[in-house]
């Protein structure tokens, strides 16, 4: 009976170690996938007091934020896709 409580005490202590391990691997990935939230890492930034958005990947602002919030996108999809383009474009270039 001592042996089978020490079996069961191994086989809880492997899956709580198996448990940690599985929820310190979730956690770091999450915190690649999620980032630091640092001002760098910011894609858009939308200022309501100054009816402004920025795109950073692109370095496009705009001044037209309540058009924008009311679904007129086509000017921001169009200077993405042309980024874009440019950066296939580069690609291309250098192969």
């Amino acid at each position: 009976m001592e042996d089978l409580n020490i079996r069961i005490k191994k086989k809880l202590c492997q899956k709580c170690t198996e448990f940690y391990e599985q929820q310190e691997s979730i956690a770091s990935e999450r915190k690649v996938l999620v980032g630091t939230g640092d001002r760098s890492e910011k894609i858009r930034t939308y200022n309501f007091p100054q009816g402004r958005m920025t795109d950073h990947r692109i370095k496009l602002t705009q001044h037209n934020l309540d058009q924008i919030m009311d679904g007129d996108i086509k000017s921001i999809c169009d200077a993405l896709l042309s980024e874009n383009q440019l950066a296939m474009l580069s690609q291309l270039e250098e192969e």
